[in-house]
């Protein structure tokens, strides 16, 4: 059983991080006006959000400018065009890097040339190695540093401990726990909070959590992981993000205890720009295609492919996503 301070009292240690931009972009290809990306800046400040995740490093030769909005490339001069040198305040910025998908010795440059903060590092268990020289080199160029392991519920225990005893030998300074699918139940969590928290204490690695919400589980797996000693937390307004979406930042700034945190601006920000988004016929969040892929501990592309479609046959695609498994 937890202990109750953990749930009810607040630890100095936690940081609350807004993946919006990032996961979010998934779902509109990253195309968001200046406007909505201004204000979620300054609503992250006002709510005491301690970092924002603006988007991704990709790779302009593997991905088409003209396919994406510019959050995801995240080039250093679009964002001090829209949000600014982002000095003085409390709020760090962050943007993600996938293993290969990325030219990350050229695009990433200094920490003292650049607006961003910190650099997250996303891999698979097989891509390691990758991941490792990019942790090493963002930690050169003076960033911090963080690593998604992606599809843990696919991978095999002895592989993710090796991954976990690599990355406690590089200067990674954060490891997450990411559950992809939306498959993993609260029970799960803190059994692989126990298995990644060892590696943690070990090598003196801080641990986060990102969680996709297919079985609705994305807030409950979040305080699970809290209550099990889990500091930096992923979270995005209105739940935004691929398919099924992530943890809402509304639930999670009403759940944590610490005073620096303020829901009022959230709710705010909610009404005045996510519940538009919307109603513009962007869509994201729970329905019953990615409860199934969830459940079966699949990968959510067909259900993503199912909701673009406008399908309404939930049955044959359950049939289908059965006949996968």
């Amino acid at each position: 059983m937890k202990e109750i301070e953990k749930l009810l009292g607040f630890r100095e240690d936690i940081r609350v991080l807004d993946a919006t931009l990032r996961d979010g972009g998934l779902v509109n290809d990253f195309r968001f006006s200046d406007e909505f990306v201004k204000q979620l800046y300054l609503t992250n400040l006002k709510a005491g959000v301690d970092y924002m995740e603006l988007g991704y490093k990709a790779n302009k030769e593997m991905f088409d400018v003209n396919d994406f909005g510019a959050w995801k490339f995240c080039d250093d001069e679009e964002i001090l065009r829209v949000i600014g040198d982002n000095k003085d305040t409390s709020l760090k910025l962050a943007v993600m890097a996938d293993v290969g998908r990325c030219d990350y010795k050229n695009d990433i440059h200094d920490r003292s040339e650049s607006p961003v903060d910190l650099i997250r590092v996303a891999t698979y268990v097989n891509t390691m190695p990758g991941a490792i020289d990019m942790i090493e080199d963002a930690h050169k160029k003076g960033y911090e540093t963080s690593c998604n392991i992606m599809a843990i519920s696919n991978a095999q225990e002895g592989d993710l401990k090796v991954a976990l005893n690599m990355l406690g030998q590089s200067p990674v300074d954060c490891i997450y726990i990411v559950d992809s699918f939306g498959s993993l139940y609260p029970e799960q969590m803190a059994r692989i909070v126990d298995m990644y928290k060892e590696a943690a204490d070990k090598y003196g690695k801080k641990l986060g959590v990102h969680a996709h919400n297919n079985q609705q589980l994305a807030f409950a797996n979040t305080i699970e992981a809290v209550g099990d000693g889990v500091d930096w937390l992923d979270a995005t307004y209105s739940g935004m993000g691929r398919g099924a979406g992530n943890c809402t930042m509304e639930n999670l700034l009403g759940f944590l205890r610490n005073p620096k945190y303020n829901l009022f601006p959230v709710i705010q920000f909610i009404e005045k720009y996510m519940i538009p988004l919307k109603e513009s016929g962007i869509t994201w969040g729970y329905d019953l295609q990615y409860l199934m892929t969830g459940i079966l501990n699949q990968h959510p592309r067909t259900a993503i492919a199912f909701t673009k479609e406008q399908r309404k046959d939930y049955v044959e695609f359950y049939k289908e996503v059965v006949a996968q498994d």
